[in-house]
């Protein structure tokens, strides 16, 4: 049994981009999983994402671009206030305006570019970069 499936996820994605793959499965399916990848999408980081049913349960079938260096979860998941995220970016990020922070707002998940327009705080989930 998993205890983290958007750990799982992104060590998954990771491990195939370092060896040159260019599909992922990543098994279970969840809705926090499938925003993440949404959000990697749109940012350049993954292609796009098909849902396939095998056997008992449904996976997702992910089309890498190996435009990944790294990625992974924050645990614990901090709490971040608006003005807060430049402590964190430090942390997690490589470098000013290279990577990318999602957030658990109370408006959806997000980056944390986008939550610093919007005036937004929440917990951090995850960076990649």
């Amino acid at each position: 049994m998993l205890n983290d499936p958007l750990a799982n996820a992104l060590s998954n994605i990771l491990n195939h981009e370092k060896i040159g793959r260019d599909a992922v499965l990543i098994n279970p399916l969840s809705g926090v999983v499938a925003k993440v990848l949404d959000i990697l999408n749109q940012e350049g980081y993954v292609g796009k994402y098909e849902i396939v049913s095998e056997g008992k349960g449904k996976l997702i079938k992910l089309h890498l671009l190996g435009h990944i260096n790294k990625c992974g979860v924050i645990k614990p998941r901090f709490g971040v206030k608006k003005g807060e995220f430049e402590r964190f970016e430090k942390r997690f990020l490589p470098a000013r305006n290279i990577g990318i922070m999602l957030i658990s707002t109370p408006k959806g998940i997000m980056t944390h570019s986008e939550a610093k327009k919007k005036g937004q705080g929440g917990k951090l989930i995850c960076y990649c970069y």
